[in-house]
């Protein structure tokens, strides 16, 4: 009787402090969000407060606070979280010069993210890349082409990654008046480009003139235009200053621009601020620095040591409440506080992630990405009549090419092989050969087949033991055979038993090739797995971020047997457990020419991908390091397949599968046909297909310089513009920004513009554009200014407006543009944005201009005095 007196009393305080919680004004939906932010704060102690401003933020029970991780990624898709839809790397949709298409994308990314949070919350999961605050886009500035993390970007341009970056932004955070759909995140605020290896003690150093005219202008559109609610700081110091904890660069955010939202560090920046700049002496003064400065929210731990700054008076904790509101305003904004019957984004449902509307956008997507660089004598597009093609190269069937960094897990990826195969079979043969490695000592990675695995007692397959804890501990849950390590259990579990987030496997046997030779063995897992071999090599390790192959290089003989254990830990979704290898591969080159020589024409799939370029990473090829490159050539052992490709004699079509710009001079002047898809997403294989075929008649433009080589770039630490991009090279490229064919003809004709401007009033232009091909298509219209008359230096030409439009056949349309004041002016010699009194040359057409008569030009002058703006 007395137990269940105990129970009766436990069960009414519970109920009780229920009642009392929604009561609490915070809870009151009716109430400002001020107010209720407000309320909340004031509820809580120190402790609790500092423990909210790191990424991973557990609850605060008392107070109804459930834990949140602030940490996930969407950069074209939905990333590390599952099955999800996965579009065009940021720097491939930029080729599409198309604000809709970005918007529309965003949108969906945006469905994906919502109903991928909610169906967390309905398995009581609160961890890692299932929250709704997005650390994406990232709008820097793609300087130079030798940054691996370049393909991240929207290019070289301010304006092309002002606009595609603004619209990115609308479609994630959505349009209701008071509820945020996702939190977007503009980064890295604001001098950061690489290199790689150094960034986390580099100090990058830029003009004024530069600062205002190239670095800072995406970031200032996607504030004032856009409201973007979260800025993410740099690694680098900028001026001295650490980027995270900057006084002038935040004095820029908050009170030249007015951003309210927050700002988070990068990962382990704020670390940075001690350790490798050495501006403060530890943690707890770093912490105080970055707080005070108005950096809101770490990813790290180092704000741990805000209670040890507030007793050391480096901070006091009003101070820490204001980084603390910031936060929970984004939450509130979120809708994280009420009833999900009144947050319009709350009840998406699951069957929106990965869907097949979003898949067919996919595709889309990629066809609008993909730019046509040279078609002689027009041999595309192909005929669908031809009886045997032959698809070579390393990227030509492998889905880790599709996506780049930053990806989410696709369910059906399309290779360039597989789409060729959908476009044409059965009525032709479609022969395949993989030519050579992606780069000498970087080779294609599969699954290890069943047939090289044995249990102990001499069955096929190995012995997984699945464990309800963590670490392996106790006896497991159960005992099964596994044929392989090959699994993606999305956000599902292996088992109904098994709890997300709180499970690990481990399995054993003997691992026994068929052949002999060299081969390297890793692990591609989700989020962390480890493998050791009997000869003591161990691959794998803790890694938040995405699966990165970390291949051990191991010579093993057929037939021998060699004990294998495999180990997996699940500490969130997306869980994803494989072993990998490259088999020996001694006569790929000879393969190829075999196969090409039966072939009537080859297409030949070169180029890069995420295991080459990237960020911060170790890559043993020649021509990268640290994940960027040293080298814009393509690798020499893709070079030699091209070479013994063209030399069969059979017409060669390239296909470059790419994230940044390729010196492929020798390509340019032996190869009839090259296109470049990026790296094009989920439907890469399809899209590129359509446009090989005939089905999609491209249009794309390329958002960055192709350099015929690195020599004719300044070095890679220099951040001063000169000789960079298109605004500031003066020489000849191979390829120019903004430059893209395609299979009709078009024609500029009747600019209007006026010869006078009122500096104070939109500036109003006009062009007639024809389509006077034989095909219907679009067309990507770009205006050029170039200031003729300006005190300081400027952009030889400097893009700032562009529209893409459909044309029939013969058709013919008025399209028009409106430039705001701004967008004529400058920096001064006295650090001044104004516009200056002079004339500018209008440039109007399907690509950057220059001496031939495809473009409209024009010009116009600005006459009275300079008018002072806002920098």
């Amino acid at each position: 009787m007395r137990k269940i007196r105990s129970l009766v009393f436990v069960l009414q305080f519970v109920a009780l402090s229920t009642f009392a919680q929604e009561k609490l004004p915070f809870k009151n939906t009716n109430l400002t969000t001020e107010q209720r932010v407000n309320d909340l704060v004031s509820r809580m102690t120190l402790d609790e407060k500092i423990s909210q401003l790191m990424d991973s933020s557990p609850a605060i029970e008392r107070l109804d606070v459930p834990e949140y991780n602030w940490w996930n990624e969407s950069l074209h898709g939905v990333a590390r979280a599952g099955y999800a839809t996965v579009f065009p790397q940021s720097i491939s949709i930029a080729s599409s010069w198309d604000r809709k298409l970005v918007f529309d994308v965003a949108n969906a990314i945006s469905d994906e993210a919502r109903a991928k949070h909610h169906e967390y919350l309905r398995r009581g999961q609160h961890g890692m890349y299932e929250g709704l605050t997005f650390w994406s886009p990232n709008i820097n500035i793609f300087r130079d082409p030798r940054w691996g993390r370049g393909h991240e970007t929207y290019g070289e341009d301010p304006f092309l990654t002002a606009q595609l970056g603004l619209n990115y932004v609308n479609g994630l955070q959505g349009t209701d008046e008071k509820y945020l759909k996702v939190v977007a995140t503009a980064k890295h605020f604001a001098v950061h480009s690489g290199p790689e290896p150094s960034r986390h003690y580099f100090d990058a150093n830029a003009s004024d003139l530069d600062l205002y005219e190239t670095y800072l202008p995406a970031f200032r559109t996607l504030v004032k235009e856009g409201r973007v609610y979260s800025i993410m700081g740099a690694y680098n110091r900028f001026r001295g200053e650490s980027a995270s904890a900057s006084p002038f660069l935040f004095d820029i955010l908050r009170n030249k621009w007015g951003f309210d939202g927050y700002i988070v560090s990068d990962c382990g920046a704020v670390t940075d601020i001690w350790k490798w700049h050495k501006i403060t002496p530890d943690a707890a003064s770093a912490s105080a620095l970055a707080v005070k400065t108005g950096l809101d929210l770490e990813c790290g731990s180092s704000y741990k040591d805000l209670k040890e700054a507030v007793n050391r008076n480096l901070i006091t904790e009003k101070e820490i409440d204001i980084a603390v509101k910031r936060i929970f305003t984004a939450r509130f904004k979120l809708g994280m506080f009420d009833p999900v019957e009144i947050v319009p984004y709350a009840n998406i449902p699951f069957s929106e992630n990965n869907s097949p509307e979003h898949d067919y956008l996919a595709r889309v997507a990629s066809q609008k990405s993909i730019v046509l660089l040279k078609n002689q004598n027009q041999t595309l597009p192909l005929s669908k009549q031809i009886k045997t093609i032959a698809v070579i190269g390393p990227n030509a069937n492998d889905p880790q090419s599709l996506w780049g960094n930053y990806s989410g897990f696709p369910s059906n990826p399309i290779t360039v092989l597989k789409g060729i195969q959908n476009k044409l079979e059965p009525a032709a043969k479609v022969l395949y050969a993989q030519g050579t490695d992606l780069a000498k000592g970087v080779p294609a990675m599969n699954a290890i087949p069943s047939i090289c695995f044995q249990k102990e007692d001499g069955t096929q397959g190995l012995t997984g033991e699945y464990y309800d804890n963590l670490e392996w501990n106790g006896t497991p849950l159960f005992t099964r055979t596994d044929d392989n390590v090959d699994f993606q259990w999305d956000i599902n579990t292996p088992d109904s038993r098994l709890k997300m987030g709180n499970y690990s496997v481990k399995w054993t046997g003997y691992l026994i090739p068929q052949k002999t030779g060299n081969y390297q063995i890793s692990e591609w897992s989700k989020p962390f797995m480890t493998v050791e071999i009997e000869t003591g090599k161990t691959s794998g390790g803790k890694n938040r971020h995405a699966p990165r192959i970390r291949a051990q290089k191991l010579k093993l003989e057929a037939g021998k047997k060699y004990k294998v254990e495999i180990k997996y830990q699940n500490f969130y979704g997306d869980a994803v457990a494989k072993l990998i290898w490259a088999e020996p591969q001694d006569n790929l080159l000879d393969e190829a020419t075999q196969v090409a020589q039966k072939s009537d024409a080859i297409i030949l799939v070169l180029g890069l991908n995420e295991r080459l370029e990237g960020e911060e990473m170790k890559v043993e090829a020649d021509g990268f390091e640290g994940g960027d490159r040293t080298s814009l050539d393509l690798p020499a052992n893709q070079v030699e397949l091209m070479k013994a490709m063209v030399a069969t004699g059979k017409p060669v079509v390239l296909v470059l599968i790419n994230g940044s710009a390729l010196s492929i001079n020798w390509a340019n002047d032996n190869v009839p046909a090259i296109l470049t898809a990026g790296y094009p997403g989920q439907q890469g294989g399809n899209a590129i297909a359509d446009v090989l075929f005939g089905d999609y008649n491209p249009a794309g433009r390329l958002p960055v310089t192709y350099y015929k080589s690195v020599d004719q770039l300044p070095d890679f630490e220099n951040y001063d513009m000169k000789g960079r991009t298109y605004r500031y090279f003066d020489k000849k490229p191979l390829y120019p920004f903004g430059f893209g064919l395609s299979y009709t003809k078009f024609k500029y004709s009747n600019l209007q513009l006026p010869k006078n401007v009122n500096p104070e009033k939109d500036l109003e232009i006009a062009v007639d554009v024809s389509n006077v091909g034989e095909r219907d298509g679009d067309e990507v219209i770009e205006l050029y200014l170039k200031d003729e008359k300006a005190s300081t230096p400027r952009p030889i030409w400097q893009l700032e407006a562009f529209d893409r439009i459909h044309l029939k056949k013969g058709e013919t349309k008025i399209v028009r543009f409106s430039l705001k004041p701004r967008q004529l002016s400058m920096i001064n010699s006295k650090k001044q944005r104004v516009i200056e009194p002079g004339w500018f040359t209008v440039a109007v057409g399907g690509k950057l201009p220059d001496n031939s008569s495809d473009t409209q030009n024009g010009r116009f002058e600005i006459s009275g005095k300079a008018i002072t703006l806002e920098k």
